[in-house]
């Protein structure tokens, strides 16, 4: 497998001073925010669709530093009840699946999305228990007539373009378990599958190592990102894993992402590699940072350092002991 960073820890500085810090932190890939979220300070949409020159010369400078995109990034919300954010994130989906297209890149990682309660609603609603039943019925309305037919459509979008679907498996977007993922890929199409991120089962009380089993099953892993998560469990005991603290509450909150082996042991984020390549996948392991108790650099860095330490690179050999 290859290591990887999300970019966007790097949006102040240009496209050319990001690779080449890349490059020099010994890594092999860039997942590039175009949109959404993440924003899009190293790519610019509108421009590379309309140039090849630009999309050559975009290119050009990744290859020579002996590097790979390993997807663009626009996460949003197309599905949302506000409408304006809606469009600007179907469109940015959209062109992002283009792009990627044209220039070979072959993920692309978004949020699946969450409407709200009904037609003309105001804000997204995220319902997380059965009962009363309005809840069930709430829930089975946004899959059935919102979720689903927006999906079955981008999919199809991905199909034509040959690119796959990366859904990040976060909590607030009705695709957030592997079960959602999966039900979700039975309802649309194989394009569509996971940028499996295991600081966000963790909260969920899921075991990032059990979920690749069950994805990796299915070929249903496209991509993934490397972030930690520390739980604690005094704090649990208060607040709960859907702790609506802000981030910035780390004392007290009961969760906070982390660098890579600042939640969990090496050993842990080795049994999660070996998992990865026992169940097929072999891609890029993408960092992504946001420790709130260190720095830019010092949180990338740590995060290169120990999955360096574990990462399983070369291709397996012949059992020439058996």
């Amino acid at each position: 497998m290859k290591l990887g960073v999300f970019t966007v820890l790097f949006s102040d500085q240009s496209f050319e001073e990001m690779l080449d810090y890349v490059k020099a932190a010994g890594l092999d890939a860039v997942e590039i925010g175009t949109g959404g979220y993440p924003g899009d300070a190293h790519a610019k949409l509108d421009e590379l669709l309309t140039s090849e020159a630009e999309r050559e010369a975009y290119m050009a400078k990744v290859k020579e530093r002996g590097l790979t995109i390993s997807a663009f990034s626009c996460h949003g919300n197309p599905i949302s009840p506000d409408q304006a954010f809606a469009k600007k994130s179907d469109e940015e989906l959209r062109k992002t699946i283009q792009l990627a297209g044209l220039m070979g890149v072959p993920v692309v990682n978004t949020f699946s999305g969450t409407p709200g309660d009904q037609e003309g609603a105001k804000y997204p609603n995220w319902p997380v228990a059965p009962w009363p039943n309005e809840f069930s019925d709430l829930l089975t309305w946004q899959w059935e007539e919102k979720l689903i037919p927006y999906w079955q459509e981008i999919a199809q979008l991905a199909d034509k373009h040959q690119v796959k679907i990366g859904l990040e498996l976060h909590a607030g977007f009705l695709v957030h378990t592997p079960y959602t993922l999966l039900k979700l890929r039975e309802a649309t199409s194989l394009a569509i599958g996971a940028n499996l991120d295991p600081s966000h089962l963790w909260w969920q009380g899921i075991d990032p190592v059990a979920a690749i089993k069950i994805l990796g099953k299915e070929n249903a892993i496209h991509h993934f990102h490397a972030k930690d998560t520390y739980i604690d469990q005094d704090n649990v005991n208060m607040y709960g894993l859907t702790d609506m603290q802000p981030y910035s509450n780390i004392q007290t909150r009961a969760w906070n992402f982390r660098s890579v082996g600042y939640g969990h042991s090496i050993q842990v984020w080795s049994d999660i590699i070996s998992a990865l390549r026992t169940y097929g996948y072999d891609y890029v392991v993408s960092i992504e940072h946001e420790d709130p108790i260190m720095s830019i650099e010092e949180g990338f860095m740590k995060a290169v350092q120990n999955l360096k330490s574990v990462n399983i690179a070369e291709k397996p050999t012949n059992m020439w002991w058996a």
